[in-house]
């Protein structure tokens, strides 16, 4: 059986790309914390189900929460980074971006003591145009990324077209770099988003069960992804726009019942086992072996 990735962008609900016009970094500190609850309610739901999980966690919210972020670990799930404050690769310099997983991978060793390989870009912010920031990854000794999703929208605030949707290698010129995209639906000729998120609350759930069968019918590992917030439809209403109101707020009630079933139906692992996995083949390898869960 494929094993597929479970993975979790930890963070506030106040920190989401989509209020950063209504809720300043400068204020933060005066909103109330409430990812200590739903990270509980993940991990329980994990232990359930005997499933491994990638925590792609933010520095801030680290460095506020070193005990929660020990009790991941000692629970056998991976730690990596998610950058320090949220800000998207589009809305930083080189040397910001730099600052920033250096920063954050500092932070997560130290507090952990193991190694942090993986980085995700908030809102999936690595897109054409901005490779630069692989290289950094690389440069900073990070072994693979999760933030090129192979689809194609509106604005370009997140997106990746023509990525390869598998587990890849990236051969950038300073050195490889292992590539996890979430996990898209091929429909009618064309890929369409399905890895999580919203996708996941608020349209069926065939649509990211379809997506997993997919990827075991290519015999690669999926990648999933949730937010902490997504388990809390009691958290504190912003004044958004109704499209972000959709898009935030929509389906909270029914993730914790959803999530139940996603690990019920599949196996999942950490990214890290897959990413042993490519690194045991070569980076002159294009597609990922079939991962047999650790923890069948």
């Amino acid at each position: 059986m494929i094993a597929h990735h479970f993975t979790i962008d930890l963070e506030e609900y106040f920190q989401v790309s989509a209020f950063a016009s209504r809720v300043a970094r400068c204020d933060w500190e005066r909103f109330e914390s409430r990812v200590n609850r739903e990270v509980g309610r993940l991990l329980e739901l994990l232990a359930q189900h005997n499933a491994r999980a990638t925590f792609f966690v933010l520095g801030w919210v680290a460095q506020r929460q070193a005990g929660l972020i020990r009790a991941i670990v000692r629970a056998g799930h991976e730690i990596a980074s998610h950058g320090w404050d949220h800000a998207r690769v589009t809305d930083q310099t080189r040397s910001q971006f730099r600052q920033s997983v250096r920063r954050t991978k500092d932070v997560l060793e130290d507090m952990t003591g193991v190694s942090v390989l993986g980085f995700r870009a908030p809102s999936f912010s690595i897109v054409p145009g901005r490779e630069w920031a692989l290289d950094i990854l690389v440069e900073e000794g990070y072994r693979y990324d999760s933030s090129l999703f192979p689809v194609r929208r509106p604005g370009g605030s997140y997106g990746y077209p023509g990525g390869w949707p598998d587990p890849h290698w990236l051969a950038r010129g300073i050195g490889p770099l292992a590539e996890i995209p979430p996990t898209t639906l091929r429909w009618c000729g064309l890929r369409l988003p399905a890895g999580g998120g919203a996708y996941f609350r608020l349209l069926p759930y065939g649509l990211v069960r379809t997506a997993l069968r997919q990827c075991e019918r290519r015999g690669v590992p999926g990648t999933f992804y949730i937010h902490p917030w997504e388990l809390d439809p009691a958290q504190p209403r912003l004044r958004v726009s109704w499209l972000t109101r959709v898009r935030h707020y929509g389906g909270l009630r029914r993730t914790a019942q959803r999530l139940d079933r996603l690990l019920a139906d599949f196996r999942f692992i950490a990214v890290r086992d897959t990413v042993a996995a490519l690194s045991a083949v070569g980076p002159a390898v294009k597609h990922v072996p079939p991962v047999q869960s650790a923890v069948a």
